[in-house]
């Protein structure tokens, strides 16, 4: 039972990860279909808000602490990083690219949380020790993949048949100039960037709130009804027809659903649960597994191109990220082991305890 519990983070982000490779391929679906981006978000947060609140009630009725304005001014901006602005940019970034274009700028996530968690003391590097000198290097790796992926897209790695290109370029229009689409895609990597960054800032402030208020169900509820008023607030200041808040289609309703109720309901619980146990630098080491599991569906199913700038920025970011996580690993066993001599030692220090022994004469005088 202790093993199993040991692997419980582990099983609980490839789930994750699985989850979320499907929602980017629902969105990246819908939005080429027309869904307004910010509609999108509000009912996905709205059914998020709706699926856990009852569950967060009843089930952490008895351990929950009481929701202090501090706590709730923490929530509030953890959905604007967390939920509203980064699913607006990072639909923004799956509109102009790709879905696993998308998936490959996740892959940052984790050397962006670990270095913004530097300065929160969540963090340590030794550059003297092998452990910190590999995390340097995995941070430098994988930000020269970032900027490889942002600045290089390069040629196709898939012929699709020529009926199936003729129809993707009738959808994406042929009247886009070469310069246009460049603009696009240009456009579309910085939405992804600031979604990145924006993300990544979530896991870091989502550590504090978690130690503050270590309710995941109704956490995550709470954040998610912010997140909902945020983006329809948003919405209507920008777009005042109704028409565009009527879903069409089941495709539209079944990516709402999954969306609200997976994506940002159970993922998101899932992931303050990991970074309750095992921190914000693990959670977010698992984002690269999106990547390869939504482009084992975007590539067959919505027949996407995958450029050779993506696969092979994605491979310096993930091998950046590995050579960082080794480092953190090393880091940890040298920590244990260090303690566990610390210990060794207090011990030896100890003086022996000494045993009075008090003998009675057992005869009667």
């Amino acid at each position: 039972m202790a093993e199993f519990n040991e692997w419980k983070p582990f099983i609980a982000m490839i789930t994750v990860d699985f989850s979320f490779s499907i929602v980017n391929i629902l969105l990246k679906k819908v939005l080429d279909e027309g869904i307004n981006h910010l509609v999108l978000i509000t009912y996905r947060l709205s059914i998020s808000a709706l699926f856990l609140g009852p569950i967060g009630y009843f089930w952490e009725r008895g351990s929950r602490p009481k929701l202090t304005f501090r706590i709730s001014c923490y929530l509030f901006l953890s959905a604007i990083v967390g939920a509203s602005l980064t699913q607006y940019f990072f639909l923004i970034g799956i509109q102009y690219t790709s879905a696993t274009f998308a998936c490959a700028f996740v892959n940052m996530v984790p050397v962006v949380t670990f270095i913004m968690a530097l300065p929160f003391k969540m963090e340590t590097v030794h550059i003297k020790s092998n452990s910190g000198k590999a995390k340097t290097l995995g941070a430098l790796v994988c930000v020269a993949g970032a900027i490889l992926l942002t600045v290089y897209r390069g040629a196709p790695l898939f012929n699709h048949s020529p009926d199936r290109a003729a129809t993707r370029a009738m959808d994406h229009g042929l009247k886009l100039s070469h310069a246009r689409r460049a603009e696009r895609w240009t456009f579309g990597c910085i939405a992804l960037l600031a979604g990145t960054l924006l993300w990544s800032s979530w896991f870091v402030l989502q550590s504090h709130i978690g130690r503050r208020y270590p309710c995941q169900y109704s956490s995550t509820a709470i954040l998610s009804f912010f997140g909902a008023i945020q983006s329809a607030v948003l919405c209507l200041s920008t777009k005042r027809s109704l028409s565009i808040w009527i879903l069409k289609g089941k495709i539209e309703i079944i990516t709402v659903l999954y969306a609200g109720m997976i994506g940002s309901g159970l993922c998101y619980v899932s992931m303050s649960w990991c970074v309750k146990k095992r921190g914000p630098v693990f959670t977010a080491a698992f984002s690269p597994l999106v990547q390869i599991m939504a482009a084992m569906l975007d590539v067959p199913v919505l027949h996407e191109e995958l450029y050779l700038g993506s696969l092979l920025g994605s491979i310096f970011v993930i091998i950046g990220l590995y050579i960082l996580l080794w480092g953190k690993n090393k880091e940890m066993q040298n920590h244990a082991t260090r303690v566990a001599q610390e210990a060794e030692e207090f011990k030896e220090q100890e003086p022996p305890v000494q045993v009075i022994t008090v003998s009675f004469d057992s005869r009667r005088h």
